[in-house]
């Protein structure tokens, strides 16, 4: 459907397209969270669930994760900033209305995209990183760049560059002034990956049409619960997205 996709260095971006309605020419990008991939349950889940109203989507790998080309060594916040604009390229080129719905660590990529890129017309946040430097040294604190790994997984290398990235960007909370779009932001109360404390206080900020969804319960991931954060997720899409 919209061929290769490379991003600014040139590597390839491995994506997944579900088509919606014939005519429809809504499309919601999904990305997902660190150490993550196109195939993690809660994009595929919500992928399915659009398509089931019709509405496409295409999940993509940012680069260095599941198929797609270069380093993990390489990722950050900023790095996939870019993947996800190569792929706004590609899409809005192809005429389509876009949404971005972001898991994680991607949706702090889409806050920061959508505050500057006018062609996301609409932003999901799935307990969505907000405070990027607390997380990374939370979760990875006690590791040393270049030497250790994240969460023990010695294919997700940590690296000097993500670190530096995320202390760098601070937190991203005064974003969510910056937000002009339809917004929804959906959490577990039981997420003790990313606190639903970071969408407490960005969703504070927001001034655009927006819905915080609070999942009673769910994980980091929604993993017994994606049903809870899909169905209101397409509701919103399906009103606002035209």
């Amino acid at each position: 459907m919209f061929g290769e996709i490379r991003n600014p260095q040139g590597e390839r971006l491995e994506y997944d397209y579900l088509p919606g309605k014939e005519g429809d020419s809504r499309l919601v990008v999904l990305g997902h969270g660190v150490t993550g991939n196109k195939d993690r349950p809660v994009i595929t889940g919500l992928a399915a669930a659009l398509q089931e109203a019709g509405i496409a989507s295409l999940a993509f790998s940012f680069a260095g994760n599941g198929g797609s080309e270069g380093k993990f060594e390489d990722c950050t916040i900023t790095k996939e900033i870019e993947d996800l604009g190569s792929v706004l390229d590609v899409v809005s080129a192809a005429g389509r209305t876009i949404a971005y719905g972001g898991h994680s660590m991607g949706g702090a990529v889409g806050v920061k995209r959508a505050s500057v890129d006018a062609r996301i017309r609409l932003l999901v946040s799935l307990a969505g990183m907000v405070d990027c430097q607390k997380f990374a040294q939370t979760e990875f604190g006690e590791e040393t760049p270049d030497a250790g790994c994240m969460w023990e997984d010695e294919d997700c290398p940590l690296s000097s560059r993500y670190m530096n990235d995320m202390a760098s960007i601070g937190s991203i909370v005064d974003l969510g002034s910056e937000i002009n779009v339809p917004w929804i932001l959906v959490h577990g109360t039981e997420d003790d990956v990313v606190l639903i404390q970071d969408s407490i206080d960005i969703e504070a900020h927001a001034s655009c049409p927006h819905e915080f969804v609070k999942i009673e319960g769910a994980d980091h991931s929604f993993s017994e619960h994606l049903p809870l954060m899909t169905a209101p997720v397409v509701a919103w899409v399906q009103k606002h997205l035209h």
